[in-house]
């Protein structure tokens, strides 16, 4: 892992990944951000370990040990469904800034993060009214203690409110890609 700090915010980033703490939106908006570029859109649920998701079924939080290989898993298969399209779009909770640097470390190259910022509140009510294969409303408080805020003077990183609908959230995203030159068409 490296502590090397994020790299500066790019225009032109072929990774793209939703984050933020459990039921913030991620897969919604990741799939609707994926749609929107005709982009591949992976699920970072789908890359954790067997021992993972039995440890957050169990209402028990994942450590660093615990997440490094589904970060390395889910970084190499975004690399991979990116090369077709020219992006692929992510959704990952990478909470935490060590977390983001080790992604875009193992990818090489810059990715945008798009932060879902909610409440603890608002984020609390979402939760409450969905049900979620193994993360349960328990584990929620141990999201937000482990979430260390994006910076966008320092992580590149666009920051959109949760309570945005997800059209805008989209439009806000692809408004603030530059570039438009994905191989749509492939």
């Amino acid at each position: 892992m490296s502590t090397a700090p994020s790299q500066p915010r790019s225009d032109h980033p072929r990774l793209i990944i939703v984050m933020g703490v459990s039921s913030s939106g991620k897969s919604t908006v990741g799939a609707a951000l994926g749609r929107a570029l005709h982009a591949p859109f992976l699920d970072g649920d789908k890359y954790h370990p067997e021992a993972n998701v039995e440890k957050m079924r169990a209402g028990t939080p994942l450590t660093d040990e615990d997440r490094w290989p589904w970060l390395e898993a889910l970084t190499a298969a975004l690399k991979e469904a990116s090369v077709k399209k020219g992006v692929a779009v992510g959704a990952c909770s990478a909470l935490k800034k060590a977390y983001r640097d080790f992604i875009t470390e193992k990818a090489g190259e810059p990715v945008l993060f798009v932060y879902l910022h909610g409440s603890r509140e608002v984020i609390g009510e979402r939760m409450a009214r969905r049900s979620h294969e193994y993360m349960p409303t328990s584990l929620l408080d141990s999201q937000f203690a482990t979430l260390e805020v994006p910076d966008p003077e320092i992580e590149n990183v666009l920051v959109v409110p949760v309570t945005d609908p997800v059209n805008r959230i989209v439009t806000t995203v692809t408004g603030a890609l530059s570039h438009k030159s994905f191989k749509r068409w492939q």
